[in-house]
């Protein structure tokens, strides 16, 4: 294995700063179009059960990509796949928003598909390069990049609410809000650590996963029990995320506009835990943490969904706490699945597969529930997950670095 050249702190730095802006700028793109789903509903036409189908149909994308991501970033490196990925991104959503706007079902759920796959490898593309600048800088700093995503939801849903409130069709509001991500994400890309240095502090790459090795990661119980971890989180914010505004607009009876502020509540509420987490994580480690965001994920989800519609006010309350709950299950997962950077993208591929599953399929089927009992009522079902994700919490705790053969080359 040849040794690679050191890499300055500025440099690594500087990709820190692109990292985070990159998950920021996948949150803008998801927020702008999760902000508008009412009316994306009301231009298709669909009820509570169509939604769920059409959403469903658009996750078949990221399901299907996922568990190739690991491939893909080992053979292209990070910054390209992540440029090539959003692009994706960013081609679907334009094309769903079209089809939303001109009441064409079939455009739009082909539209979401496209989406699917950018955001399935752009999502592993993206924590990858984000577990190896955090190998670099030798400090928790996944749940800060997170946070990123959590930035660019907020942003997102803010500008969505005044879109809202203006009468904005959704296409032209989403053709516009991708078109500049894309901008950005070119640019941030940029920063990435140079191909060739994607290696952990002492020299081994982390993005060398073969063939072999990415698939074998799934028949690793540690691997998938964090999997369960960040399943049970994925859910949490996955189900907040496509629902809350349309549980808020029907299970309150509020405006669009109502809507689109409440589920801006709730990511803020994500994105302050996520800045918060550093700290607790490097103080109380994994285990801990992971305990007490499951436990404000259950009791939120509970308030929300329980309380008398005429406590809007109570339900947002439990929305913050939900919020919380959900916002370092992700994140800590994907530093879990980094222990070894020579596995890494193997098991980042592996964990980011059972969380998109998660996080892109489970909300859609919870639509089809809502067509029975409501959407507040529907929401109640991710309690079950939340608690099993609770039950194998133990499996993030920080690994003792895997024995090799390799010798150890220090830069």
């Amino acid at each position: 294995m040849a040794q690679h050249p050191p890499i300055d702190a500025r440099r690594v730095n500087a990709a820190s700063v692109a990292v985070f802006t990159v998950f920021a700028l996948s949150g803008f793109n998801f927020s702008t179009w999760a902000a508008r789903l009412p009316a994306v509903r009301d231009g298709l036409d669909l009820s509570a059960n169509q939604m769920g189908l059409l959403l469903l149909v658009g996750s078949f994308g990221s399901l299907v990509a996922l568990p190739l991501s690991g491939l893909v970033v080992t053979r292209i490196g990070a910054a390209r796949t992540v440029l090539v990925f959003a692009l994706l991104n960013a081609t679907g959503l334009a094309t769903a928003a079209v089809g939303a706007s001109a009441g064409e079902v079939v455009l739009a759920g082909a539209g979401l598909v496209v989406y699917g796959v950018g955001t399935g490898v752009w999502d592993a593309a993206m924590n990858l390069e984000g577990a190896v600048v955090e190998q670099r800088l030798g400090r928790t700093v996944m749940p800060r990049y997170h946070a990123g995503f959590s930035v660019g939801t907020v942003a997102a849903a803010g500008i969505a609410a005044l879109a809202a409130r203006a009468d904005v069709p959704v296409h032209v509001h989403v053709l516009l809000a991708v078109a500049l991500s894309s901008v950005a994400v070119v640019v941030a890309v940029r920063s990435f650590l140079p191909a060739g240095h994607d290696a952990s502090p002492d020299g081994e790459v982390a993005h060398g996963a073969g063939r072999t090795s990415v698939f074998s990661a799934w028949l690793e119980p540690r691997t998938l029990l964090i999997g369960l971890v960040v399943l049970a989180a994925a859910l949490t914010e996955g189900a907040g995320n496509d629902w809350l505004s349309l549980a808020v607009v029907d299970g309150f009876g509020r405006s669009d506009e109502i809507g689109a502020l409440s589920f801006g509540v709730f990511v803020a509420a994500m994105t302050l835990m996520r800045f918060l987490g550093t700290g607790l994580l490097d103080r109380f480690g994994r285990v801990a943490v992971l305990r007490l965001c499951a436990a404000l994920g259950l009791v939120g989800l509970l308030v929300f969904g329980l309380v008398p519609d005429t406590m809007l006010w109570l339900a947002v309350l439990g929305a913050v706490l939900w919020g919380m709950g959900a916002a370092l299950g992700f994140p800590v997962g994907m530093s879990a699945a980094s222990d070894d950077p020579l596995r890494a993208a193997a098991r980042v591929s592996v964990v980011s597969t059972i969380g998109y599953t998660a996080f892109l399929a489970g909300p859609p089927l919870l639509g089809l529930l809502a067509e029975h009992v409501g959407y507040r009522h529907a929401l109640l079902a991710v309690a079950g997950p939340i608690v099993i994700g609770l039950l194998v919490v133990n499996a993030a705790a920080p690994a003792r670095r895997e024995p090799t053969d390799r010798p150890t080359l220090v830069p």
